[in-house]
């Protein structure tokens, strides 16, 4: 595996004073989306420090988290994080963050991960397929200049990072022997595990702070994070995400193509139910 040197793309090469802030100012839905993926995307660092123990011996692999992977998911939070606080200078980021951080941090343990390195390394494309659909909807949703190429940028480099996983994973499911059975179970828990333990835990803090007389009102947390969650299902990209999805189990072409089109139907579901 090979490993570009630079990224892509600095938040420094996006002209922030360009965002027409009048075509999102008062979408609550697109605001509440977008602070809770730059909470999640500015805490990767902890679970690449996580996988990078978890990898400590792969050299290669270790070196392209440290260097590479991680400098462009908080490249990410911290473009997001800008884009949000241009838009709506009234909402204390940093605040929402810490709070975000002081439960996220609790739970994104070296325990949680798989102890076989290729099943985690196949959950990894799990979340990294989740990403991509996340910020392919988000672009899909907004007419904004500025945040179509923010989340075609972010979008562009998810499907990157989840090719790399995808060459170790594959290196590893050949040393370990994996059986599809094992990457199947593997890719299901992780599939359940994303809205419990990421988005759901930033969403409920920017719901916290945004509708502090709100706070420990579950109801209306529920309702408005359903209604926020609602537009980006209606824009997922299900066949583009089923795609991803069933990638690691390499299944043969015949048996794909016949459970392609009854997964993306659920695929909406599996991400946002």
């Amino acid at each position: 595996m090979s490993y570009a040197t630079t990224m892509p793309w600095t938040l420094e090469s996006i002209d922030l004073s360009k965002i027409e802030t009048s075509r999102v100012r008062d979408n609550e839905d697109l605001f509440l989306l977008l602070c809770s993926s730059s909470f999640v995307e500015s805490g990767s660092d902890l679970y690449t420090h996580n996988l990078v123990e978890h990898f400590a011996d792969d050299e290669i692999l270790r070196t392209w988290l440290s260097d590479h992977w991680e400098q462009e998911e908080l490249q990410h939070g911290r473009t997001l994080a800008a884009y949000v606080r241009h838009v709506w200078p009234e909402f204390d980021w940093e605040q929402g963050f810490k709070a975000f951080w002081n439960e996220y941090g609790a739970v994104c343990t070296a325990e949680e991960l798989e102890t076989s390195r290729g099943l985690e390394l196949a959950a990894r494309c799990v979340v990294e397929t989740g990403t991509a659909s996340l910020y392919r909807a988000l672009h899909t949703m907004t007419d904004e200049p500025v945040l179509q190429l923010i989340t075609n940028n972010l979008k562009t480099d998810e499907v990157r990072h989840y090719k790399h996983f995808y060459q170790a994973f594959r290196i590893y499911r050949d040393r370990e022997k994996l059986s599809r059975f094992q990457i199947f179970k593997a890719l299901l828990k992780r599939v359940r595990e994303i809205k419990n333990e990421d988005s759901d835990i930033a969403l409920r803090h920017v719901f916290n702070l945004r509708y502090p007389e709100l706070a420990s009102n579950d109801a209306e947390f529920r309702r408005i994070a359903d209604r926020a969650e609602g537009q980006l299902r209606r824009n997922l990209p299900a066949e583009m995400t089923v795609k991803m999805l069933l990638k690691p189990l390499d299944l043969p072409a015949r048996l794909q193509r016949m459970i392609e089109v009854p997964l993306s139907a659920i695929t909406e579901k599996l991400f946002l139910h």
